[in-house]
């Protein structure tokens, strides 16, 4: 039994637990170890964790990030938990350069630092090019909405089906993502995000993420919805994307490049005992 360090961190609401690798070198399950400390009543209470790791000085990135959700299951990227893990890098003052190389299940991020202000962090991710992108339409055998919903899938480091409604009133988003999230059509899950166009440069989001269900906030599914407006011809390649914990900015390049820009804020700093 020993006590662990933590500090936890949140992007417009989406919240994250940060721990270093070294830390939990003694746990059996990183899987329970999550479930556990995520768990709003019982533990730290958290939408993942983010546990960080130093790599050597010769490999394409300064640090291995892996972010497991409150389910025990491992996400391929998060943008808010990984923007809260960098936070926790300057917080700690373990990095102090103006760029940072991420490693991650999906691949190498970049990291911009942009500003800080006491402790709130500000970073620009450079995350990869979105893969696979088509607008689908099939039936969805549900008591809770039984129209046909046409849906734009794609990966941006997680998968993500987006559906994009005139109004959130007009379905009951929750059980309707509930239900896509573990849709037979997505063998690994995924994560669902419903879209109001607003205009061309903003959109407004409502989200059920993998893993986790309703969240404020997802970096990843905020870009993956600008993707899909673009891919739909609702919008320009930069927009805002209005989440109900804040605003992302999220910009799809002419070169297949995503970027996302947004904030962490520390939330406390602490020990648990295991």
């Amino acid at each position: 039994m020993s006590f662990i360090n933590f500090c936890k961190f949140h992007g417009f609401g989406n919240d994250y637990i940060v721990f270093e690798a070294e830390d939990l070198h003694g746990l059996s399950s990183i899987e329970n170890f999550a479930r556990k400390v995520c768990h709003r009543k019982t533990g730290i209470g958290g939408d993942g964790i983010a546990v960080l790791e130093k790599l050597q000085s010769d490999t394409a990135a300064d640090y291995l990030c892996r972010i497991v959700n409150p389910d025990g299951s491992e996400a391929g990227f998060s943008g808010n938990g990984t923007r809260c893990a960098i936070a926790y890098l300057y917080y700690k003052n373990l990095f102090a350069g103006e760029n940072l190389k991420l490693k991650t299940q999906s691949g190498i991020k970049n990291y911009q630092f942009l500003e800080r202000k006491e402790n709130t962090f500000w970073f620009c991710a450079e995350i990869g090019k979105p893969k696979f992108p088509q607008v689908v339409s099939y039936d969805l055998q549900s008591a809770n909405y039984e129209k046909k919903i046409q849906i734009t899938e794609l990966n941006v480091g997680n998968p993500v089906a987006v559906v994009f409604v005139a109004n959130f009133d007009e379905m009951n988003w929750r059980a309707v993502g509930k239900e896509l999230e573990m849709h037979s059509r997505f063998p690994e899950k995924t994560n669902v995000v419903f879209v109001k166009n607003i205009d061309r440069e903003n959109i407004e989001i409502r989200i059920w993420e993998r893993g986790a269900g309703e969240t404020s906030s997802s970096g990843t599914c905020s870009i993956a919805a600008a993707v899909a407006s673009v891919l739909n011809e609702k919008t320009e390649r930069k927009i805002s994307v209005h989440a109900k914990g804040g605003t992302t900015e999220a910009v799809w390049r002419e070169d297949d490049e995503m970027l996302i820009t947004g904030r962490a804020d520390l939330a406390f700093c602490g020990e648990i005992y295991i």
